[in-house]
C-alpha cells in the first residue's frame, strides 16, 4: 500500500519557469502516472492531447478545464474525464487551483 497526500504534494511541487504552473509527480508505474499542477492565477496548461485515458480531479481552489466541448468551471472534488486522443487542458482564474492528473495507459 503507497498512501499519497496530493494536496502536499502540490504545495511542495517545483516551477520550472515562473510563468508555468508547479508540477510533480507523485507515482508513476506502468500503465498509471499520477502528476500534480498547482496553476497560479493566471497561469495554464494548454489543450494538448494524450495518448493516455486522462483524469482531471481538482484538489483544491476553482479553476477552468477545457475539452473538445468547451470549458466549465470546476472546485474540489470535480472529476472530468478524457478518452485517449481528446484535446484538455486547465487554468486558474481568480485564485490558486491545484489538479491531480491521473494518466491510464495501456501496457
Amino acid at each position: 500500500m503507497n498512501v499519497l497526500d496530493v494536496q502536499a504534494a502540490a504545495e511542495a511541487a517545483v516551477q520550472a519557469h515562473p510563468s508555468r504552473p508547479a508540477t510533480a509527480v507523485v507515482h508513476d508505474v506502468p500503465g498509471v502516472r499520477l502528476v500534480v499542477f498547482r496553476i497560479e492565477p493566471g497561469q495554464q496548461v494548454a489543450p494538448h492531447t494524450s495518448e493516455a485515458t486522462v483524469l482531471l480531479t481538482v484538489i483544491s481552489g476553482r479553476g477552468t478545464i477545457s475539452g473538445p466541448d468547451g470549458e466549465t468551471s470546476a472546485g474540489p472534488g470535480t472529476v472530468v474525464t478524457y478518452a485517449p486522443g481528446e484535446l484538455h487542458g486547465m487554468r486558474a482564474d481568480a485564485e490558486r487551483f491545484c489538479i491531480l492528473a491521473s494518466i491510464i495507459r495501456k501496457h
